[in-house]
């Protein structure tokens, strides 16, 4: 019987998941399929449990919530999954490590407490991400948890880059710039070795843009600054957070009577690109749409995201090449020509047949700065950290 690896990556109302064969990940070959990957969607409404390529199936009335739907997972992953059995770890993504975690870890106890204090930080993602640590390990207490977190691969930041121009004493609590989707960036490194290996160690911004959008700038694989910063709200705007913000306008807000949580939810909730349109979240209704709002909402999504280009590259003295990952980043080629255009400067030159195409390289042969389009998977390289980590783990025991 072959030992898996379970992926979990939740949010509100769904848990996205990806089984992997230990056996075939020991090989070393990142790029070997899942064994099974779907998601639960609808929780708390319509729960039903598609799976990628099969069915797609109703939860039972007594699956309610998070806790619920991951039995029905459980029950369903040993029926299916081939081999029988519980996987021997689970690894969860987990959107905020604070400044107590810069890397990935086996949960325990005090692990899942010190995380609950970053709710604060994300309080969009941090409670989807812990409630089925806190869900599995009362239905199966013995498997092995590693938490993979968002921040980590950028905790190796100069400090200049990582600092705000605050009293030290806020950048000793922990008050300082994270950055975030580190999982999908340290994936896109590692890919560039190769499907582009000429700029692979070269100075690369990478585009993450999805609901969720920000940009990072990688130099030889590492990871040098971000848009985002103490929360995942700071940069780009997206689709209900509004990104780069004047903390005075939250001064002005408080001041006009609205309270932290009031302000919270417009924040996160309100603002971005559903807030200037006011049609919409999603790029694909906004692009669908003859309306001049979503137009101004695209607009201004592409202009924010190419000053950020160029404040990436200010950061590395330099670009060889500029990558699209993510929803958007990978589906939506007029966005991605709008960004190409806005480097112009820099020296990228847009293949635009290439570009329409999707294919993996976007820019002319003669293009100075190179332009590709890599996909992201996250829990690919959750599966991998929780792999190493469950062999250190055993390892340990056994000491």
């Amino acid at each position: 019987m072959t030992d898996t690896i379970l992926v979990v990556n939740a949010g509100s109302s769904s848990i996205k998941f990806q089984l992997f064969d230990l056996q075939l990940i020991d090989c070393g070959d990142d790029a070997l399929p899942a064994r099974l990957r779907g998601q639960i969607e609808g929780i708390g409404t319509h729960p039903r449990l598609a799976v990628k390529g099969g069915e797609t199936l109703p939860l039972p009335a007594e699956a309610e919530g998070v806790p619920g739907a991951l039995a029905f997972l459980g029950a369903w992953l040993r029926e299916h999954a081939g081999g029988g059995g519980l996987p021997v770890a689970i690894g969860h993504r987990v959107v905020h490590g604070g400044p107590a975690f810069d890397t990935h870890v086996v949960v325990d106890e005090a692990v899942i407490a010190t995380l609950e204090t970053y709710i604060p930080l994300a309080p969009l993602h941090q409670p989807n991400n812990l409630a089925p640590i806190r869900a599995i390990r009362r239905i199966m207490p013995d498997v092995v948890q590693v938490a993979c977190f968002d921040t980590a691969f950028h905790r190796q930041h100069p400090e200049l880059a990582d600092r705000y121009a605050l009293p030290d004493q806020f950048y000793q609590d922990g008050v300082r710039r994270y950055g975030f989707h580190g999982l999908s960036y340290e994936y896109i490194a590692r890919r560039l070795a190769d499907v582009a290996p000429e700029v692979a160690q070269g100075r690369v911004v990478v585009a993450h843009l999805g609901s969720g959008a920000s940009m990072c700038a990688i130099q030889a694989g590492r990871s040098v600054d971000s848009t985002m910063g103490f929360t995942a709200m700071d940069g780009l705007p997206m689709g209900t957070r509004p990104g780069q913000l004047d903390p005075g306008v939250v001064l002005y807000l408080m001041d006009r009577g609205m309270d932290a949580r009031a302000i919270e939810h417009l924040l996160y909730h309100d603002c971005g690109l559903k807030g200037l349109s006011g049609i919409s979240n999603d790029v694909r209704d906004l692009l669908a749409s003859d309306d001049p709002r979503a137009r101004l909402a695209l607009d201004y999504f592409v202009y924010r995201a190419g000053l950020a280009v160029g404040s990436l590259a200010a950061a590395m003295g330099g670009i060889d090449a500029l990558v699209f990952t993510a929803g958007i980043g990978e589906r939506a080629p007029s966005i991605r020509q709008g960004i190409a255009e806005r480097a112009r400067w820099l020296g990228l030159d847009l293949d635009d047949a290439a570009n329409e195409a999707g294919e993996s390289r976007i820019s002319t042969p003669g293009s100075r700065v190179k332009a590709y389009v890599v996909p992201t998977d996250e829990e690919r390289m959750i599966a991998l950290h929780t792999r190493d980590i469950l062999g250190r783990h055993r390892q340990g025991r056994h000491h």
